[in-house]
């Protein structure tokens, strides 16, 4: 069945950081966007990177200065705009002299605090390691050094709210299956992936931010050849007990010259990544091999005094990361810079292919690219998203904000408001309205993920599935059974 037809300036394709970025800073510029995505929203790369905003200290080993100051210039921004998903973080790094020597470290720690200016963020310093602590005794010094934290899928999620607020039309679970160039616009064939209906609209450009299917598109959808190649990477993380003992996060130096972060997770875990493993295939099919896990383990256990086995693995993941394929002869010393490609052919419609990136300066990226985008629409509007706040996040302090529900709510559990407070912001309110009392939330599926909040992600976040609310839009899965899982894809057959 085919439905109506449609003008739009720009059609996004790919609903991860990077596309969903773009949709919001051109619909806020004026700009009629649509963007579509196969699949959820960050259902790649975007919700399986490390979880950090941070300039990438072991970048400065390859030079990539540029690259360093960017991110860095972007951390503080992105941190005052999403106080609610994001927040600073100290990172501990143990000093291994047969490594890398203390002048290098203190030289690159330099650099990391002056490359670009610091507002929120203390600088680094010296420290020394006691036998209280979680490392082995032998560890007695080490460095520390600020970089932030970021819910990864939360900060799509919320970026395509505010695409939406801006005018944007977002379509999940709809692929971009042809894209036929006209003189002025682009005829695009888009399919409903779950009714399997079919809908044509034209753009006068189209954005392709694909992620590591950008190449892809280009064969399957766009019928031209790519410009460049991609580099498939592949990074996984792990999930165990909690290491941490507060919320300081660590950066283990290994002997192949990588490093592996520990860091506080979900309050009573810790997350441990990455790996870079080159990649062939579907990137959806990505897992974790029992190669990664025993590296990943084998790092952590020569630096912390409890051992872990692979028992000890609550969960795993696994993401691909499309980087921009140069020389390099291993995956660590790929560029995670980004690049464009424009492609303007005489007389006919324009197409904008993203490259590579890195979900710190994914607002840059956007920006960038929406800038280019507008050498299409003089008529568009200027730049605006640095200041702009995410969905939620309208608040002064978390403690704040959660003293606030407290008051208005006394009868929600502390880690109820709590997980609520760094989900959704301000935005509880809304999900929290005309309960009064924990038995107006409705059924509990797992952990404190009530029919309430189910309702709310449903209605206002785009989720269908319980792998949308268990994994990417909170990160609930940890606590769930097969039974509470089962529980839940029933509730959500029978009231979807």
């Amino acid at each position: 069945m085919t439905m109506g037809h449609e003008q739009y300036d720009v059609v996004v394709v790919g609903g991860g950081v990077n596309g969903t970025g773009i949709a919001m800073d051109a619909a806020g510029r004026n700009l009629k966007v649509l963007l579509c995505e196969m699949n959820d929203l960050a259902s790649a790369t975007s919700s399986n990177s490390s979880k950090l905003i941070h300039g990438g200290l072991r970048y400065l080993e390859h030079y990539e200065f540029r690259l360093v100051q960017k991110a860095l210039a972007e951390r503080e921004s992105l941190l005052k705009n999403s106080p609610h998903i994001m927040w600073p973080m100290r990172f501990r790094l143990p000093h291994r002299p047969h490594l890398r020597p203390a002048w290098m470290i203190r030289t690159g720690l330099f650099l990391y605090d002056h490359l670009a200016k610091r507002e929120m963020l203390p600088g680094s310093r010296s420290i020394r390691f006691d036998k209280s602590g979680p490392l082995k005794p032998d560890i007695t010094k080490g460095f520390e050094y600020s970089d932030g934290w970021v819910d990864d899928a939360r900060l799509v999620i919320l970026t395509a709210k505010k695409a939406q607020e801006s005018g944007a039309t977002i379509l999940t679970r709809t692929k971009c299956v042809n894209a036929v160039r006209g003189d002025k616009n682009w005829t695009v064939t888009l399919r409903d992936m779950v009714s399997e209906e079919e809908k044509t609209v034209s753009a006068r450009v189209i954005v392709n931010a694909s992620g590591p299917w950008v190449s892809k598109l280009f064969g399957e959808t766009l019928s031209m050849p790519a410009p460049k190649a991609i580099r498939m990477v592949k990074g996984s993380h792990i999930v165990v007990p909690k290491l941490n003992q507060d919320q300081e996060a660590y950066i283990l130096q290994n002997e192949d010259e990588r490093i592996v972060f520990v860091i506080p997770y979900e309050d009573q875990f810790s997350l441990v990544g990455t790996t870079d493993v080159e990649y062939e295939g579907d990137p959806k099919d990505a897992k974790i091999s029992p190669e990664e896990t025993d590296y990943l383990l084998k790092i952590v256990n020569a630096h912390f005094v409890r051992q872990l086995e692979p028992s000890d693995v609550v969960w795993s993941y696994s993401g691909v990361r499309p980087l921009m394929d140069g020389e390099e002869e291993n995956a660590q010393k790929a560029s995670r810079d980004y690049s464009f490609e424009i492609d303007q052919a005489k007389g006919k419609a324009p197409l904008i292919s993203v490259f590579g990136g890195k979900i710190t300066t994914y607002r840059k990226l956007a920006e960038v690219a929406t800038n280019k985008l507008c050498h299409f629409f003089p008529e568009a509007g200027g730049r605006w998203t640095k200041t702009a706040v995410l969905p939620g996040g309208d608040f002064a302090t978390k403690d704040s904000l959660a003293a606030e529900l407290k008051q208005n709510f006394p009868w929600l559990a502390d880690d109820i408001i709590s997980r609520y407070v760094r989900t959704y912001g301000t935005a509880s309110r809304e999900l929290l309205q005309g309960c009064t009392s924990m038995e107006e939330l409705g059924q509990l599926f797992t952990g404190n993920l009530y029919e309430k909040e189910v309702q709310h992600l449903v209605k206002h976040e785009w989720a269908m599935t319980s792998e949308d609310i268990l994994w990417r839009r909170t990160k609930q899965g940890l606590y769930a059974s097969t039974s509470d899982v089962e529980a839940l894809d029933a509730y959500l057959e029978k009231n979807l």
